[in-house]
């Protein structure tokens, strides 16, 4: 008789929360650029930026930690063998990753460095395929990668990028960011897969988050500045990173990197969005149909590919 398929492995569930994982994620370019102006974050003070990126991060540990034990009705304790995947986890995907993306994003528009994320859909699955050896790269993953990225290109190089121009310190450093996120995931599936996503999440959260705020108090960094409103995006991004890593880290535990890493490419067209409404910044008339254009390309790479895995299965 044949296995069911877990329910995190049907598809319906896959695109329901790695849609929502990723209009999330698309969310907080526009947040951290706000949480930047209401808690008076310098766009040169890389101090205060990890002071305010590990704030968010811890609180996004708080959050995994204490909705996992309400569910469960037991606080998620990590086992000595728990300790190095979330020691790396909070290296790859909390610190290393982030670092460079807070100071990337305050020498960056919203929009461009939500673009610049859309390429972290190609990277995971490179780095699966070719470096962690978790798949394999098929023509099929090859050509629907090729798609996505092009959508994503389609609107980060007319005319140089959509927003102003582009430097090292500001989409270099948000690309660097995605490199060291799209390792994260791939250890995560390796990790996560025989263990506790949801405990290896909110420990690695804390973990990264703590180091993140010592580091920026050690550099100098401080923050005086503080409101309701600044409060409550504070909240929202601890909120948004609890939620959006906690599905994606589930999601991996049962599925194939290539077939939930295709959603990323999604992230720049919800960045684009949420800047739009909630930064004001324009998109010249000229740009939409390219936007329309990339959008479409991106959803047929992403059915190309998990059209793919499905034949490579799933042993979880």
């Amino acid at each position: 008789m044949q296995q069911r398929k877990p329910m995190l492995a049907r598809m319906g569930m896959v695109v329901a929360l790695a849609t929502l994982s990723c209009a999330l994620w698309g969310s907080a370019f526009a947040f951290v650029k706000m949480g930047y102006e209401l808690f008076g974050v310098a766009s040169n003070s890389p101090a205060q930026q990890m002071l305010f990126a590990g704030m968010r991060f811890c609180l996004a540990g708080v959050f995994v930690l204490a909705g996992t034990a309400v569910v469960r009705r037991r606080l998620p304790v990590p086992t000595r063998n728990d300790l190095a995947p979330i020691a790396l986890l909070a290296l790859s995907q909390t610190t290393l990753q982030y670092v460079p993306f807070y100071i990337g994003l305050a020498h960056a528009s919203g929009t461009n460095s939500a673009l610049v994320q859309g390429t972290s859909a190609f990277v995971q699955i490179v780095l699966a395929t070719l470096v962690f050896a978790q798949e394999k790269l098929t023509l099929r993953k090859l050509v629907g990668c090729t798609l996505g990225l092009g959508g994503v290109a389609m609107v980060t190089l007319r005319g140089g990028g959509m927003v102003g121009s582009w430097s090292y310190m500001g989409e270099g450093l948000v690309f660097a960011s995605v490199v060291a996120g799209g390792c994260a995931a791939c250890l995560m599936r390796r990790y996560g897969s025989g263990g506790d996503p949801l405990l290896l999440t909110g420990w690695q959260f804390l973990l990264g988050g703590s180091v993140m705020v010592l580091l920026g108090i050690a550099l100098g960094g401080r923050i005086t500045m503080c409101s309701p409103q600044a409060l409550g995006v504070l909240a929202y991004l601890g909120f948004l990173s609890a939620s959006a890593f906690s599905m994606w880290s589930l999601l991996l535990k049962y599925n194939p990197v290539s077939r939930v890493a295709m959603f990323r490419f999604f992230i720049p067209m919800f960045g684009v969005l949420f800047s739009v409404v909630a930064l004001g910044e324009m998109i010249p008339v000229a740009q939409l149909p390219a936007l329309v254009v990339a959008l479409g390309l991106i959803v047929v790479g992403t059915v190309l590919v998990n059209t793919d895995v499905p034949r490579e299965g799933v042993s979880d």
